[in-house]
């Protein structure tokens, strides 16, 4: 029987509702039972007709019930009685899969990003967040401001996979007078960080097990993805020249490379061993992807000329805004043949299909008045200033006598480099117990055994740079 409460304070018809599926659901109203007519159930409860006609035809539309003309309103004979009672468990969902790689490398991946948690930082050299000021936010409001009131309607429709045109146009330009790559913009393809990229690659142009080799140290996320994806990842060696080329095994599918300014150990790759590798893909017909890490940052002379300039059948091109603008803009450039483009966007479609219209549109006009390039330029000064203070820091501490610095004059981390199987986790945790975080190599490292530190300069303010190299030389020299 059904019931009105008056006091309740939800709807007559959502109460008489939920008692009616209630009685079905239990089996209370078992298949075929005939419902009372509306107009005497309405008399019943004391409420109008049009109140019981509206449960009436919220049940049909659910498929609770099933009328005709004979047989009147009646519990629908394809409901399958569950009886639910208020004791019982409720039954598990499906076991998820074993993904073996998936928890071990999204700890490390974030460890890696984030270094060790902290209370409080006082002094913070992450080499993976970029410089930041009120001018940069000012003119980013601004920029997102007129984007949002000059949109067009047919701009957040579903758009191209390729990415907003307008913006691979601008990038089509920057990369013309900045890096030497004359492009069209359909070999411009935008992706969502350098992970999705890296993602969209072995998706799109290799295949399950294939040998790919990788800096080691190097960029995490490179070998992470790539085993993810079940290739077979080999790490080569990095020395003072960069990549050690005559490691690379010649099945290899795939070298992922840090040229401009080793991800980790901050060499400059050199130019014998480019061409090695050039050479080498060309000859094997193998894939380069060249991340051009921090190359907008070379304080002596013209960024050194990219891989993809002289190989661009074999080698694919990326660049990242998170890194030179912020990381929460989740926007990276991926160039390379017209054929390989075009197969990594047709993956994308089916994986991602766009990027969100309003980051693409904001950071359009960004770069359209000119903003991108005086960012850049002030960013360059700022880190330049930044690289002398903790080059100095660091020799007058005494630092340098025990440790290797890495001194290539480019980028926005340096580093101070330990004797192989040295614990520089330790040394990191003693630090963030006085608030100063440093970033140990050791999570770079895939096989590889070199120690140190990664210092990163970009988020520490000058005025703070000789206080925690100060609180680094007190540990390590007393270690």
């Amino acid at each position: 029987m059904l019931t009105v409460n008056r006091s309740d304070t939800k709807p007559i018809w959502q109460q008489l509702l939920d008692q009616a599926i209630g009685n079905i659901s239990k089996g209370n109203w078992p298949p075929g039972e005939q419902l009372i007519p509306s107009r005497e159930l309405a008399l019943q409860l004391g409420v109008s007709r049009s109140t019981i006609q509206l449960v009436y035809e919220e049940l049909l539309a659910r498929g609770y019930i099933v009328t005709s003309r004979r047989g009147g309103t009646r519990v629908s004979s394809s409901w399958n009685i569950v009886t639910v009672t208020s004791d019982k468990l409720v039954p598990e969902g499906p076991k998820l899969p074993l993904l073996p790689h998936l928890n071990s490398s999204v700890d490390q991946l974030q460890g890696w990003l984030k270094g060790e948690e902290a209370s409080e930082v006082k002094i913070d050299f992450n080499p993976h967040e970029p410089y930041l000021d009120q001018l940069f936010q000012k003119t980013w409001r601004q920029s997102y401001l007129h984007a949002s009131s000059s949109m067009n309607p047919c701009d957040t429709a579903y758009g191209d996979s390729y990415g907003y045109l307008p913006l691979r146009e601008q990038i089509k330009r920057y990369l013309s007078l900045e890096r030497g790559i004359h492009v069209q913009t359909d070999q411009i393809l935008l992706t969502s960080g350098a992970h999705q990229g890296v993602d969209l690659i072995a998706q799109a142009l290799l295949n399950e097990g294939d040998t790919v080799t990788i800096e080691d140290p190097g960029f995490p996320a490179s070998w992470m993805v790539m085993k993810y994806r079940h290739m077979q990842v080999i790490p080569i060696p990095v020395d003072e020249f960069g990549l050690v080329v005559d490691r690379i095994p010649p099945e290899s599918r795939l070298t992922f490379v840090t040229p401009s300014h080793q991800c980790g150990i901050g060499v400059v790759m050199s130019g014998p061993r480019r061409q090695q590798l050039l050479h080498m893909a060309t000859k094997n017909r193998s894939w380069i992807i060249e991340d051009d890490y921090d190359s907008e940052y070379r304080y002596h002379g013209e960024p050194l000329p990219t891989l993809f300039s002289h190989a661009p059948n074999n080698t694919l091109y990326m660049m990242s805004f998170s890194k030179m603008i912020a990381p929460a803009l989740r926007i990276s450039v991926l160039v390379g043949s017209v054929e390989a483009i075009a197969q990594i966007a047709r993956v994308k479609v089916l994986t991602y299909l766009q990027l969100p219209i309003m980051e693409s549109v904001t950071l359009t006009r960004f770069i359209e008045q000119g903003c991108f390039m005086r960012h850049m330029r002030r960013v360059r000064n700022v880190y330049r200033r930044r690289y002398e203070t903790m080059t100095k820091a660091i020799i007058a501490s005494g630092l340098a006598n025990r440790f290797k610095l890495s001194n290539n004059e480019t980028g926005s981390h340096m580093l101070l480099e330990a004797e192989p199987l040295f614990d520089d986790r330790k040394v990191t945790s003693e630090l963030l117990q006085r608030g100063v975080r440093v970033f140990p190599l050791s999570p770079y490292c895939l096989e590889s055994n070199r120690r140190g530190w990664v210092l990163g300069f970009a988020k520490v303010e000058e005025r703070l740079i000789d206080e925690g190299i100060t609180h680094l030389a007190d540990v390590l020299l007393r270690s």
